[in-house]
């Protein structure tokens, strides 16, 4: 598969460079666009503040330009929290996208999103702070009417990223347990 793996609020960090390592050692080419050009952050705040200060279509105008060159050949989206929801909504709007794989993070969903059995698979906390249960429950329902075909994994008394062994939230057997399933899905694609 050709991937495309968006980083979280925290930015293109050695975690996120490690997963995509552990995807191409699984046979797949992956690409990790830095949205952030180089920026990194220590916590979520600050990485949320540059986030908007950036601002959401900067963001998404980067990725696009960054997946333009190998849309072509049908790409799975994924991303880690942020990313994930960047992934999501490229996914949504490439008519050639063979899959989307969100790791902590999901996005808002346009009316007229429509795709044709998109394979989807998310991984959360449960509880998750960003993700909550109500939320959720209405992005599935969402996801479901736009045509995807959608599975979510929850993983009791995780932290958000949780596969970031650099990050407080960390959990090694959710982590393991996450892309274990994460690269069935893609072998599936």
């Amino acid at each position: 598969m050709n991937i495309m793996l968006f980083h979280s609020t925290y930015g293109l960090r050695p975690a996120v460079r490690a997963a995509a390592d552990r995807l191409r050692a699984a046979g797949h080419e992956v690409w990790t666009p830095d949205l952030f050009e180089g920026h990194t952050f220590e916590t979520v705040e600050e990485g949320m503040a540059f986030s908007d200060e950036t601002g959401k279509d900067e963001l998404l105008k980067r990725a696009v330009l960054a997946a333009a060159p190998y849309s072509g050949r049908g790409l799975v989206y994924a991303g880690f929290s942020l990313g994930a929801s960047v992934a999501q909504t490229l996914a949504l709007g490439d008519e050639k996208a063979v899959g989307l794989l969100l790791l902590h993070g999901t996005s808002d969903i346009a009316e007229s999103a429509s795709v044709d059995e998109l394979p989807v698979q998310l991984h959360v906390a449960e509880p998750d702070q960003f993700e909550t249960d109500d939320w959720l429950s209405a992005w599935y329902l969402q996801m479901q009417r736009t045509g995807a075909d959608v599975e979510i994994y929850r993983y009791a008394g995780a932290g958000h990223i949780y596969t970031d062994p650099e990050l407080p939230d960390y959990d090694a057997e959710a982590a393991e347990a996450t892309w274990k399933v994460a690269l069935g899905f893609l072998d599936s694609l």
